[in-house]
Formats: C-alpha cells, sequence, structure tokens
C-alpha cells in the first residue's frame, strides 16, 4: 500500500471543489474577513446553517471596520438562531481588536492570530492557511475522520487528536497549504462521510490503512456518549392587548448570555412545576398551556413548561424587563428556544 500524497487530494480539489460563499475562486485573492467570518460561524454548525448568516452578515457589515463599529446588541440580533452565542459576543470584540490594534488588517502569523478574541488553534491555522497561504496544520472533524481512516488511527478520541494532528503534519505541502485544508475538509463533507463513504471516489483510495481493512466506518474510534441531563423550568408569556410582549435580556456571560428571553424560572435538575408559579414575573390570571417545550443543548436536555397570561395596555414592565412590540419581536435577539417558547404561546390563542 503506497503512502497518502497531498498532490492527489489537490488533483482532485481542482476538479470537485465545492462552491462556497466564503471560498475565493480558483486564482482569485482571498479575503481573510470572508475566511475569518466563515470559520466563526462555521464552529459547530454544519454548512447549510451557516449559508444565510454569512451572507446577511456581509451585507450588513461588508468589512471587520464596519463589524467593529456596529453596537453588540444589532449583531446578537443577527446571530439569533444560528447558536452558541459567546461566538457572537468574540466575533464582535474581535473585529474591535483588528480595527483598533491592527489597522483593520488580519495578521497573517498563527501566533498572532491566536491573541485574537474568540480564535483558537484551529481557527488560527485555517486562517493562516487559507487566506495567507502560510503552511498551518488545519484539522476540523472532516479531517479528523479522513487522516484516522487514512491512517488507521485506534487511538479513542479525543486521545486520539494528537496522532492525528501529527498525521496530518506529516504530509500538509507547503505550497498550497489552504487548497490542501479545504481539500481535506470538501473531502470529509462529501466523500469519507460518518456513515458509508464514498472510498471508489475517493484519492487516497489506494493508501488508505482502513479502506484496505474493510473498516471505514470503525475510524475515528470513539468511547459511547454519555446520555444528557435533563433540565427543566418554567417561562411566562405575558402579552398586552397591543400584542406587546414582556421581555427581558440575560446576563452578558453565560449560556445564552446577552440574549432575549421570555421571563422564567432558573433551569435545574429538580424543578418543581407545582411552584412553578410562584416565580412569575407580575400577579397576572396565569395559566399552565397544554404540552411544552423541548430543547436540546450540547450539554443537557431542556424541557420547558409555559404559564401564558394577559395584560393591559399601558401596563408597566417589572426592574429589568422591557415591552417588546408585535413588530419589533422578529428583530429581537431571542435564541431558538425562545423563539420555540413564544410559538408554542402564540399558536396556543385561547389562553
Amino acid at each position: 500500500m503506497r503512502k497518502p500524497d497531498s498532490r492527489s487530494l489537490l488533483d482532485w480539489y481542482d476538479r470537485h471543489r465545492r462552491d462556497l460563499p466564503w471560498r475565493a475562486r480558483a486564482g482569485a485573492t482571498t479575503d481573510p474577513y470572508a475566511v475569518w467570518l466563515s470559520e466563526i460561524m462555521l464552529q459547530q454548525t454544519t454548512v447549510q446553517a451557516v449559508k444565510s448568516y454569512y451572507l446577511k452578515f456581509l451585507t450588513l457589515w461588508p468589512t471587520v471596520d464596519a463589524l467593529a463599529s456596529a453596537p453588540l446588541d444589532d449583531v446578537m440580533k443577527a446571530w439569533a438562531g444560528l447558536g452558541y452565542y459567546s461566538r457572537a459576543r468574540n466575533l464582535h470584540a474581535c473585529a474591535g481588536v483588528v480595527a483598533r490594534e491592527h489597522g483593520g488588517r488580519f495578521p497573517p502569523d498563527e501566533a498572532e492570530l491566536l491573541l485574537l478574541p474568540g480564535v483558537g488553534p484551529y481557527t488560527a491555522a485555517a486562517i493562516a492557511a487559507i487566506a495567507f497561504g502560510r503552511r498551518a496544520v488545519v484539522v476540523d472533524g472532516n479531517v479528523e475522520r479522513v487522516a484516522a481512516r487514512l491512517f488507521a488511527i485506534s487511538q479513542t478520541m479525543p486521545q486520539a487528536k494528537a496522532a492525528i494532528r501529527a498525521a496530518v503534519d506529516a504530509f500538509t505541502p507547503k505550497n498550497r497549504a489552504g487548497d490542501f485544508a479545504q481539500g481535506m475538509m470538501d473531502l470529509g463533507a462529501t466523500i469519507c462521510t460518518p456513515r458509508n463513504p464514498a472510498c471508489g471516489l475517493c484519492p487516497f483510495m489506494p493508501a488508505c490503512a482502513a479502506h484496505a481493512s474493510g473498516e471505514m466506518e470503525r475510524y475515528p474510534v470513539r468511547t459511547p456518549k454519555e446520555k444528557r441531563p435533563q433540565r427543566a423550568g418554567a417561562a411566562f408569556f405575558l402579552e398586552r392587548s397591543d400584542g406587546a410582549v414582556l421581555v427581558r435580556t440575560r446576563p452578558p456571560r453565560g449560556l445564552l448570555g446577552g440574549m432575549t428571553e421570555v421571563p422564567g424560572t432558573p433551569w435545574s435538575g429538580d424543578f418543581d412545576l407545582a411552584k412553578a408559579a410562584d416565580a412569575a414575573p407580575v400577579k397576572a390570571n396565569w395559566r399552565l398551556l397544554p404540552g411544552g417545550v423541548d430543547h436540546i443543548f450540547t450539554h443537557f436536555a431542556l424541557r420547558l413548561s409555559v404559564f401564558a397570561a394577559k395584560a393591559r395596555v399601558g401596563s408597566k414592565a417589572p426592574a429589568g424587563m422591557r415591552w417588546a412590540t408585535h413588530d419589533d419581536l422578529a428583530d429581537e435577539a431571542f435564541p431558538t428556544v425562545m423563539r420555540k417558547v413564544i410559538a408554542h404561546a402564540q399558536n396556543r390563542a385561547e389562553f
């Protein structure tokens, strides 16, 4: 079995590269801002989910200086629904640093890139390689899968990450390192998929140890996932007769930091529904709506019971809360779980 050759991957990439909105066409100059913006958005998020957000951000803020000048609230609103909201805060902070300290230009070196807010080793390597053509070892989930199969790396993840990185480093070329990185990503996304990989179309098939053994789907080797803990809580949907809804902004740090929410109880493993109404933000004729809202976070599963009530026009919002008018609701920075809560309440107009 022959050794893997970067040239075979680059030839494949030249013929089959994906057409992505942030990717420069062959021979065109790469925009570091586009690379950085897309890489931050793509962290733990699919390409399909990112495309519309990426295009929206470019329309609103076509340069890093424009993004740095934008109010954080506007950035959070534009990000709403994409998840992992610390990325949006770091995105805004990073734009500010690049604008103020680097004259609006991203530094080309990995070491300098790593000093920017929200830029970790993978993102720094990706920007250095793709935007600036520097030789850097770029390893995301797709690349991990390709390399683990190519070299039959049998260590269990995440312990195998060091061996995978070393294997990718060994055949990352000095020239066209950015194309090599994107080729590895594309190969993992389209050919070397988690299930039923299309090995007959893979440029690495003659050199792939996993294919030779017939155990492609064994790699990368993972430990069984632990069951997510379950948390629960209550949300209080209070709507005025003019359609305004009572909302508040979550603390700037922590889960869903800086996002807009419907008032509610803390989320916990020992939530007591019988006592939930005691935590309502105002006195009202609260009614527990049938059903509830389920949402999966990375580290826990959430079940929200939704209480609803009506308020009169002119009712004052409690301290730390505000009324969001019917016309403004769509522009609020609601995370997906809160949009589920609102939809659940509005679909039950009988309350």
